[in-house]
C-alpha cells in the first residue's frame, strides 16, 4: 500500500518538469526604441484631460488618463493617487504603485503610452501605506521589477505588515508580502542609477518612519527641469497617538522638512495629487507653476506645528 502514494508523488513531481520542457522560452522584451519614446512624448494625452476627469481629493482607484509631466516623465496614476513613470531606452522606473486596484490602472496607463510594462526595471516608493504601495505585488507580478525603498520601510514592504512606530499603525489593511530578494534599501542622500536613469532619494520621515522624497532631472531637448516627488508629510495619526510624546520622531520630521525645502525643485509632484495643487496647475496649463518644494515644506511644517499645539492645549 505504501508504493502507490510514492508512485503518485513521483508522477506529480514529474508533470511540472515535463510541462516546463514543453514550454518554449519567451523572447526577451525589446527595449523602448527612440521612435517609441518619441511617439509617447508626442501622443500622450494632455494634462487637461486628467484635470477634466478628476476632482480634488478624488477616489483612490478612479481611473484617469496618463499625461506627460515633462520630457520623459509621465503621470500614470489614478485621480486620487499619483504614480510616476520615468521612461528611458534602457528601461523605465516607476514611482509608487497605488492600491491593488489602482495598480491595474497604472499598468493600463503605461500601455496606453505605448510602453511595455515588462520594461519597468524598478519601482521606487514614497511611503509605506496601502494607498501608495498596496499594489506592489501586482506590479511585480506583471513586470518583474525590483522594489527600492528606504531602510525603515524595507521590512514593511517585504512583510506587508505595518511598523508599530508608524503614527497610523493599525489604521491600514495589511499588504501582500513580497519576496525578500525583490526588495532592497537605498541609502538616503546617495543617488541611485537604474537603467541609465538617476534619482536622488531624500529621507523625509514624518507621515511614516520610512518615507522618501525622490528628485531627478527630465529634459525636452535642452529644456531640463528638476522634478521632485515629495512625500505626503502630513501629521495624520490614529486617535491615541500624540506626536508630542515622541520628540525624537518630531525632530526627524523637522529635519526631513528642512531637506525638502532645500531641494532645487522646478516641478513638484506628490503622492496625493491635491496636496501640491496638481489639478490647479493643469487647469492653468503650467505644471511647473504654483507650489514648489520650499512652499510645500513650509505648508507641511505649519500643519505639524498646528498639530503639536493642539496636543499641548488643555
Amino acid at each position: 500500500m505504501s508504493a502507490r502514494p510514492i508512485r503518485t508523488l513521483a508522477i506529480s513531481l514529474a508533470i511540472p518538469a515535463l510541462m516546463a520542457a514543453c514550454v518554449a522560452p519567451q523572447p526577451p522584451v525589446p527595449a523602448a526604441s527612440a521612435s517609441v519614446l518619441e511617439t509617447a512624448r508626442i501622443n500622450a494625452p494632455p494634462g487637461s484631460s486628467w484635470a477634466q476627469d478628476c476632482t480634488d481629493w478624488d477616489d483612490w482607484d478612479k481611473r484617469a488618463q496618463p499625461f506627460r509631466v515633462h520630457g520623459n516623465t509621465y503621470h500614470v496614476g489614478t485621480c486620487g493617487i499619483s504614480a510616476v513613470l520615468v521612461a528611458g531606452p534602457q528601461g523605465h522606473v516607476l514611482i509608487d504603485s497605488g492600491t491593488r486596484e489602482g495598480a491595474r490602472v497604472v499598468l493600463s496607463n503605461i500601455r496606453t503610452l505605448g510602453f511595455q510594462p515588462q520594461n519597468v526595471r524598478a519601482v521606487l516608493t514614497s511611503h509605506e501605506h496601502y494607498d501608495h504601495v498596496g499594489g506592489l505585488w501586482w506590479i511585480h507580478q506583471n513586470t518583474g521589477a525590483a522594489v527600492r525603498t528606504s531602510p525603515a520601510a524595507q521590512q514593511v514592504i517585504q512583510s506587508g505588515e505595518a511598523d508599530p512606530a508608524d503614527p497610523q499603525f493599525g489604521m491600514h489593511a495589511p499588504m501582500r508580502a513580497l519576496p525578500a530578494n525583490v526588495v532592497s534599501a537605498v541609502v538616503p542622500g546617495q543617488p541611485v542609477t537604474i537603467a541609465g536613469l538617476t534619482f536622488l532619494p531624500v529621507a523625509t520621515p514624518g507621515h511614516t518612519p520610512g518615507a522618501l522624497t525622490w528628485q531627478w532631472e527630465s529634459c525636452e531637448g535642452s529644456d531640463c527641469r528638476s522634478i521632485a516627488y515629495a512625500d505626503s508629510l502630513s501629521a495624520v495619526s490614529r486617535d491615541d497617538y500624540r506626536f508630542s510624546d515622541h520628540p525624537d520622531y518630531v525632530q526627524s520630521y523637522r529635519d526631513g522638512l528642512n531637506r525638502l525645502a532645500s531641494l532645487d525643485c522646478d516641478v513638484l509632484l506628490t503622492p496625493h495629487p491635491s496636496a501640491s495643487g496638481m489639478r490647479d496647475k493643469l487647469v492653468a496649463g503650467d505644471i511647473a507653476g504654483g507650489m514648489d518644494c520650499a512652499a510645500y515644506a513650509a505648508d507641511r511644517l505649519a500643519l505639524l506645528d498646528q498639530r503639536l499645539s493642539q496636543e499641548t492645549t488643555p
